[in-house]
């Protein structure tokens, strides 16, 4: 979708590069993608924490949470998703804009649509973290009940089940979560973000 000639871009005030200078921190964006049940949200909320603890300021962007506002007037088609991507996508931006680090936990079961989002980051550094957690593992956690509803023909566009996940080809992490803890996988996460200069150790 194009812009209307007519509508023109509006220059602020304050710059984002002033607006992160404030905050004494680095904006980027985390952006979480794997199975539903692979431990996402899981993971992006203890990094928040993580984050918070250090002095950090982030927001967290939820699937489910903006599916209660932002994105309510969608469904889970594929074009309906690839709206929902766009949108969180231009928030994150936003955000990052703002100086906050901002971290998002979405399926995002297609490449091209985390293509657009990166895109969409420019300059900001985007770090996306495939949390990749075997189907047959996130389908027995099944927390919501989403997988036993799919597989009973209850609930159609599912991610794993009639409608495919394309795992990223070269995510800046690859997080394997069965085999470690919440807690040590935080702290993968976030040696990551000090040997990139993102965050100060510590």
């Amino acid at each position: 979708m194009t812009v209307p000639e007519d509508i023109h871009w509006q220059a602020t005030a304050v710059t984002p590069s002033q607006r992160s200078d404030q905050k004494r921190q680095t904006p980027f964006i985390l952006w979480f993608t794997g199975l539903s049940g692979a431990g996402k949200t899981t993971l992006a909320n203890a990094l928040d924490r993580a984050l918070f603890e250090r002095g950090h300021h982030a927001m967290l962007l939820d699937g489910d949470n903006v599916r209660h506002g932002l994105c309510r007037d969608l469904g889970f088609s594929e074009q309906a998703r690839a709206e929902n991507i766009r949108r969180v996508a231009e928030t994150a931006r936003l955000f990052s804009d703002a100086g906050l680090i901002a971290i998002t936990a979405f399926i995002s079961p297609f490449r091209r649509e985390r293509a657009l989002a990166r895109q969409r980051a420019g300059d900001t550094p985007f770090i996306e973290v495939f949390v990749d957690t075997p189907l047959a593992l996130c389908e027995k956690r099944d927390p919501k009940g989403l997988y036993r509803k799919a597989r009973a023909g209850n609930l159609a566009c599912f991610t794993g089940i009639d409608s495919p996940y394309e795992p990223p080809l070269q995510p800046e992490l690859h997080l394997r979560t069965p085999a470690q803890s919440v807690a040590d996988t935080t702290g993968q996460i976030l040696a990551y973000l000090q040997q990139r200069g993102l965050i100060a150790n510590g």
